[in-house]
């Protein structure tokens, strides 16, 4: 497993909430609880949380976020920090 998390560290995704900017930084990928934490900047804030990961139908491992989870963040479209 820790191939599979490898894959995934410090990866980053942006993405537009309807008011600000959100990066998320993939901090740690557990498997075997089935989380993901991630490293959020929004508003110039900075926090850390965990969320728990599903698979929608095509198999890809993904993380609803926002105040009533209502967004899809699907961890492969995170990318490398180059």
């Amino acid at each position: 497993m820790k191939t599979k998390f490898n894959r995934y560290y410090l990866f980053e995704f942006s993405y537009f909430d309807g008011e600000y900017d959100v990066t998320f930084n993939i901090v740690d990928v557990d498997f075997d609880r089935q989380t993901v934490t991630v490293a959020i900047t929004r508003a110039g804030r900075i926090s850390q949380d965990t969320y728990d990961l599903m698979r929608d139908g095509d198999g890809s491992l993904y993380f609803e976020y926002g105040r009533f989870y209502e967004n899809k963040i699907v961890l492969n479209d995170f990318q490398g920090v180059r």
